[in-house]
């Protein structure tokens, strides 16, 4: 399969205080299909009281330890997400609307989880507004210098892993070179 590209055309919106519930309506779909065991949390720039953010609702979903993510690849279809494809560390599913990304669930196996990078860095947001407003600032700015798609990604790769390390530093585990 194929990773769906597409984002909303608003590119970065101001915080919008109806994302959590949005973020509860995946969950809610997503544990119901997928049964017992799992956990999950929202994560992304959508987590993060104040934040710009592109308009997509961004999951981490904890495998139930010992179950291997295939065995539940086709629950994932039941919720109405794509089937989960490998990037890089974890898996991915997407929520899409006519083609068009309003969701990714982040996929972990339980061994992975503590140290997730996506949930290490939303809850160092959360827990300090200037880093939070030091991010904000980094992506309206590449987004006015005209910066998108996987240059936009690759442009806030140093701070997301500086922001990483200090959380993973907090946490007592060892810093990672690359994400």
């Amino acid at each position: 399969m194929e990773i769906p590209r597409h984002y909303p055309a608003e590119r970065l919106v101001a915080y919008d205080a109806g994302w959590p519930s949005r973020y509860r309506t995946f969950a809610a779909s997503l544990l119901h299909a997928l049964g017992s065991g799992w956990e999950v949390e929202h994560v992304g720039s959508t987590s993060v009281p104040g934040l710009v953010a592109k308009p997509v609702i961004d999951l981490a979903l904890r495998i139930p330890p010992g179950q291997p993510l295939g065995q539940t690849k086709e629950a994932f279809g039941w919720a109405g997400w794509t089937t989960p494809v490998s990037i890089g560390d974890h898996s991915a599913t997407f929520l899409l609307r006519d083609g068009v990304r309003i969701g990714i669930g982040h996929v972990f196996i339980a061994e992975q989880w503590a140290e997730a990078h996506v949930r290490l860095f939303a809850r160092w947001l959360r827990d300090h507004p200037g880093d939070r407003d030091r991010y904000a600032r980094l992506k309206v700015d590449l987004l006015d210098r005209g910066v998108w798609g996987s240059a936009y990604t690759a442009a806030k790769t140093g701070f997301v892993r500086e922001i990483v390390n200090r959380a993973r530093a907090e946490d007592g585990l060892p810093a990672l070179t690359h994400l």
